[in-house]
């Protein structure tokens, strides 16, 4: 008879096997016991010296912080709305109240004081206050602190897919600046002469999301915190974006750079500009995108000579 084949399973009795403590853990029905139970009896509860929940703190998904906002809205911002700049708002309800808007605004200053000033004469002068939502370029994140608050304030990093969502998705508003850094790099020989709208991006983004452009002309950043010249040399040792000087840079020290002269401001908003009536898929027009873009700068550019033209004084309007 062939001997019979041998197995190399060892049979085990199972009431002789001991569970892993991490398996018993995991399979025994008291709630009490788990892998801190004996850390958690020896240790006191923490628990209590930890921060409290502020109720009254909103962040929204942008980073956008209620709190800081308006902190800053009831002391700094409300202090030059008023008392510094004494601005002066026209054709605040061009504005829509509802659904989302492009707002296109020149550009000037040093630290250019305008967006502020455009949001706190929307929240003061307008029929249904609305916050408004700013994009900024990219070099911000290069600086810790001053990124981080203006992202508490509603700062969004420039980029057609965040217009869009801002525009389209939350039906929110949105101020761009398309001179970008080239505006508020200019001197003040070169003041309320408008740099070019770069390639018309900014209205693709409004032809995207189907939203009007509101035009913008701001008078008095210009003289706020003018440019007399830049120093290349110390742009790069400092690591700045640019070293201007100004009437109170580099003498005052960093403070400086938030020195504002009180200049007389006014704000005129203008009819706004619809992009909902211009067929199926206009941005892919780039010749009627770059038309309306010039279209938008001339007529900026011939509100703030008007203005300017009809200004009797620098600080008193």
């Amino acid at each position: 008879m062939a001997e019979a084949t041998r197995s190399t399973l060892r049979h085990v009795d199972p009431a002789a096997v001991t569970p892993d403590r991490d398996d018993a853990l995991a399979l025994t029905d008291d709630p009490k016991a788990g892998p801190g139970r004996e850390v958690a009896e020896r240790e006191p509860d923490l628990r209590e010296y930890l921060a409290p929940i502020e109720p009254d703190r909103q962040v929204t998904d942008w980073g956008r912080s209620e709190r800081v906002e308006g902190v800053l809205d009831r002391t700094l911002i409300d202090f030059f709305y008023n008392l510094w700049f004494r601005c002066e708002v026209e054709g605040v309800e061009h504005v829509p109240s509802t659904g989302g808007a492009l707002l296109v605004s020149n550009h000037a200053g040093a630290v250019p004081p305008d967006a502020p000033m455009i949001a706190k004469a929307i929240k003061e002068e307008h029929p249904n206050p609305r916050p408004l939502h700013l994009t900024v370029e990219h070099f911000f994140k290069g600086y810790p602190g001053l990124g981080m608050l203006v992202q508490k304030i509603g700062g969004v990093p420039a980029h057609p897919a965040n217009v869009h969502r801002l525009l389209c998705d939350e039906q929110q508003l949105v101020l761009v600046f398309p001179e970008g850094r080239k505006g508020s790099e200019k001197l003040y020989k070169e003041r309320y002469r408008l740099r070019r709208f770069g390639r018309g991006g900014f209205v693709e983004a409004a032809m995207r999301a189907g939203a009007p452009i509101v035009p913008i002309a701001v008078v008095g950043a210009e003289e706020a915190q003018p440019i007399f010249a830049h120093i290349p040399a110390l742009q790069k040792l400092t690591g700045l974006i640019y070293f201007p000087i100004t009437p109170t840079f580099p003498h005052l020290g960093l403070l400086g750079m938030a020195g504002y002269l009180p200049a007389k401001f006014k704000i005129r908003f203008l009819p706004p500009v619809p992009t909902d009536d211009l067929g199926d898929e206009p941005w892919e027009d780039q010749a009627l995108v770059q038309t309306i873009a010039h279209d938008i700068r001339a007529t900026i550019q011939e509100e703030l000579l008007d203005m300017v033209g009809k200004r009797r004084s620098v600080w008193l309007g």
